[in-house]
């Protein structure tokens, strides 16, 4: 893992405009619809992890399908418990997360793919019931990350969002 290079992007910038590497525009996704799109995409990722080839990277510096796997999975853990903290608590502040660290400690690419594409299948259903059972008067409760960052649960689904979108995009 020592040669992927730490990702230190603030990439709150998604939630305004357009990725112009994945072509993900928050303007045209509903909160709402947010989960139909978790559960889409784990389905993708099933599939994914069961193909041969699972562990390789495919260049230096680029995580392998099953370490991308591992990551979608934390990030659906991450955005779980995110999103419960703003429905429980007033103006909570997240716990921090080193994705990074993570794939190290965690040893990513050493990972069962079965056993991932299970959890992160679990994971995704988690969130996206989550996401589904927010009541209509709470969308805009808010969030925050020790750097400052504000979410709201609306923002945060569409922010949550796009990175699956994105990784999903960085392994086609």
């Amino acid at each position: 893992m020592s040669d992927i290079q730490p990702d230190t992007k603030d990439w709150t910038w998604v939630l305004t405009r357009a990725c112009p590497d994945c072509g993900f525009d928050p303007a045209t996704v509903h909160p709402t619809a947010v989960a139909g799109h978790i559960r889409r995409d784990a389905a993708d990722w099933v599939g994914r992890l069961s193909q041969q080839g699972v562990r390789s990277r495919p260049a230096p510096g680029v995580w392998s399908n099953l370490e991308y796997g591992c990551h979608i999975r934390d990030v659906h853990r991450i955005f779980d418990h995110r999103v419960q903290l703003m429905l429980s608590q007033t103006d909570p502040q997240f716990p921090n997360w080193d994705q990074d660290a993570t794939a190290v400690d965690d040893d990513y690419g050493a990972q069962d793919p079965l056993v991932v594409a299970a959890e992160l299948r679990d994971a995704a259903d988690t969130v996206a019931d989550r996401y589904d059972s927010v009541p209509a008067d709470s969308w805009e409760r808010r969030g925050l990350r020790s750097n400052g960052s504000e979410f709201t649960v609306a923002t945060i689904a569409v922010y949550h969002l796009h990175d699956i979108v994105h990784h999903a995009w960085d392994v086609s």
